[in-house]
């Protein structure tokens, strides 16, 4: 059951957040399963209460640990080419961050993993997520260039922080014909999505984007 924080109210009603989805739509997103998932989660929820009335912009904003929310376009673009009109299983997430882009994910796939490696920034990411309820997300505090092999394979893996270059570790974690999307390079970064195939893996650039470095180990 949706409460009136989950609701909202003005800047951060369900009408500004279909706002946002047809500004999505305009902009070229066009799987309809994925703009539904956007206009289900109250983005409002994962930032500081003072930024709760920006939400909808189409912007990134800081959410503390010198981590910042991915704006919606970006978020929308990644799971649109990682789910490729698809439906998806196991999907891996290796950022949890403030965990909006995990409760979208759970809207669409049958199973999610979030990695998150700053113990305190997962703590945030429970709460954030803790009246919406969903069953299918679990989150873990690992070391996320480690992937989770325990779990895998998976039908996607969307990697929300930029590495030089991707971690071989988690190519290996793919279920043949999975997808895999990550920001890739030091300064001038690009989404890189790879698909598994039975020849190997096939790789494909897309947008410029700006992440936060990927760092290893866990805190």
């Amino acid at each position: 059951m949706m409460t009136s924080k989950t609701r909202g109210i003005g800047m951060t009603s369900q009408r500004t957040r279909d706002r946002m989805v047809a500004r999505l739509r305009e902009k070229g997103i066009h799987d309809e399963v994925v703009l539904a998932a956007m206009s289900l989660v109250p983005r409002h929820l994962f930032v500081e209460e003072a930024l709760a009335s920006r939400a909808y912009e189409d912007t990134a904003l800081p959410i503390g640990f010198e981590q910042t929310i991915s704006q919606p376009f970006v978020v929308a673009l990644m799971i649109e080419a990682v789910r490729a009109g698809r439906v998806l299983g196991r999907v891996l997430e290796i950022g949890t961050g403030c965990g909006y882009q995990a409760a979208v994910l759970a809207q669409i796939a049958r199973e999610v993993y979030s990695i998150e490696r700053i113990a305190g920034m997962l703590e945030k990411a429970r709460a954030n997520l803790r009246e919406l309820r969903l069953s299918n997300l679990r989150l873990v505090h690992a070391d996320g260039a480690r992937g989770l092999p325990e779990v895998a394979p998976f039908d996607a893996i969307i990697i929300a922080a930029a590495a030089p270059q991707l971690p071989e570790a988690l190519r290996a974690q793919l279920a043949p014909g999975g997808r895999l999307i990550a920001p890739v390079g030091a300064h001038d970064q690009a989404l890189c999505l790879i698909e598994s195939t039975p020849s190997g893996f096939a790789e494909q650039w897309l947008d410029p984007v700006h992440f936060v470095p990927m760092r290893m180990g866990k805190q």
